[in-house]
């Protein structure tokens, strides 16, 4: 029998909700996990254990409601939760305590999630390697000396232990697809306005998205339905309800298949085992196709709009560690021209691709350009022989997908002979987050490498 704390979430909800299990019993189960192996692997930096608690049993004293009631959930320390600590990695803010939750843990919650604590990040969410002053650094479950990914690795860490069913996380270059690759667990990073978050300071910012983090494309789609609908403080957010989609399989669907996103590097051993994903589609109906792409007017439109939201965000550079500091500095840079060339660029290939999802149903690629580098590195330096110029520059096969306005799901795909893990990048028309669903649900079952747990 599965160990309470790696139930999915949908059977810990079902359990709950037949009173087979209590909420207070699952609860316990996975503060247990958090205390026997959150010490090796830094995952939950802020425990709400005696909050928690007191939900719990205030959960198994009520009628089941909403769609998690009685699943504990975790937090990325990016999003305010009402008292409990909420630190953004930065040393700014080590003893912030928020008065009022975020608009996602506040529909967490409203669903009937239990909140468990916050969750690792690099400061202020910059960059895929989840490290700060505040905290130090979240360490990959599969291999210690490895890095988690980020800036959502504490979030993957901890699903990938067995610390939490379910998590939050936010994606702007790759945050909620990165470390779901690097701690094989599923990250999906949706539609801009699937998952509204308002904003006082850039409410049109769309390269940043909120979304959901799990141990199976299953519970993604559960916590979707929990996260996922309209807000009218959101510009942009989307009107339509988020459903499941109806149809099973990908018999019949047309497959893209991009090994490189069109002449990224790629590690010799990430390509290994990613390149065992369309046999997988071809085995289970799909007609695959090998595309060649030109996504390169992702560079500058991505730079130019993330220095730009820096700069906006930090205007004051006290305190800040360096990566948050050379974003802000950059963004000090960008002029006019620089933000027509950036939305020239942009919209010339969004309509590129919406030409391109005309022809294909998805297009599949490597989340990531290299498996899980030494935790100790800041970032990655090299891949495959070519130097990287600076730390965003080994992030580009997710960040590029960033600019589409695309949603991307990142699905275990296999292990690199070392046992590290590699995802495969799932991407789909904009606002077909659920075929996107669809689609991961039937490689994961294809596949289950999902299944294959750390060895703590």
């Amino acid at each position: 029998m599965t160990e309470l704390h790696y139930l999915t979430a949908a059977e810990m909800a079902r359990l709950v909700r037949t009173r087979q299990v209590s909420a207070v019993e699952l609860l316990q189960a996975c503060l247990d996990r958090i205390e026997q192996v959150n010490p090796r692997v830094n995952a939950v930096v802020t425990l709400a254990a005696e909050q928690a608690m007191d939900a719990a049993e205030a959960a198994d004293a009520a009628e089941p409601a909403g769609p998690l009631h009685g699943v504990p959930v975790a937090h990325k320390d990016l999003v305010d939760t009402a008292g409990i600590r909420t630190t953004y990695g930065s040393p700014r803010y080590a003893r912030h305590v928020p008065d009022a939750d975020d608009l996602i843990v506040r529909r967490l919650r409203r669903a009937g999630a239990i909140s468990v604590g916050k969750t690792n990040t690099p400061e202020f969410g910059t960059g895929s390697h989840t490290v700060n002053e505040v905290f130090g650094a979240t360490r990959n479950p599969y291999d210690l000396s490895r890095s988690a990914g980020g800036s959502s690795g504490g979030a993957a860490a901890a699903l990938a232990t067995g610390m939490v069913p379910l998590a939050d996380g936010s994606d702007m270059g790759g945050s909620l697809r990165n470390p779901a690759s690097f701690c094989n667990v599923v990250g999906l990073r949706p539609t801009p306005g699937r998952v509204p978050d308002p904003s006082d300071t850039a409410a049109w910012y769309t390269l940043s998205v909120q979304g959901p983090m799990a141990r199976t494309v299953g519970d993604v789609t559960l916590m979707m339905s929990a996260v996922a609908g309209f807000d009218p403080r959101s510009p942009f957010a989307i009107t339509e309800d988020f459903a499941p989609d109806p149809e099973e399989g990908v018999a019949g669907l047309r497959v893209a298949w991009s090994p490189d996103l069109g002449g990224l590097p790629v590690d010799p051993a990430t390509a290994a085992v990613t390149a065992g994903a369309p046999a997988v589609f071809e085995r289970l109906g799909a007609r695959v196709e090998r595309v060649d792409l030109d996504l390169s007017d992702a560079e500058d439109a991505f730079r130019v709009y993330r220095a730009w939201y820096y700069a906006l965000a930090f205007g004051d550079l006290t305190g800040l560690g360096p990566n948050t500091r050379w974003n802000v500095e950059r963004g000090r840079e960008v002029t006019g021209a620089d933000l027509a060339r950036a939305e020239r660029l942009r919209s010339g290939l969004y309509q590129r691709m919406a030409a391109f999802f005309d022809t294909y149903d998805v297009l599949i690629a490597p989340v990531s350009q290299v498996p899980p580098f030494p935790v100790e590195e800041p970032y990655v330096k090299e891949i495959d022989g070519v130097p990287m110029p600076d730390y965003l520059a080994w992030m580009r096969s997710a960040y590029w997908i960033s600019v589409l306005h695309a949603p991307a799901a990142s699905v275990p795909a296999g292990f690199t002979g070392d046992g590290l893990p590699v995802g495969v990048q799932i991407v789909g028309r904009p606002f077909a987050d659920a075929k996107v669903l669809r689609v991961a649900a039937a490689f994961e079952a294809a596949t289950g490498h999902g299944l294959r747990r750390p060895p703590l």
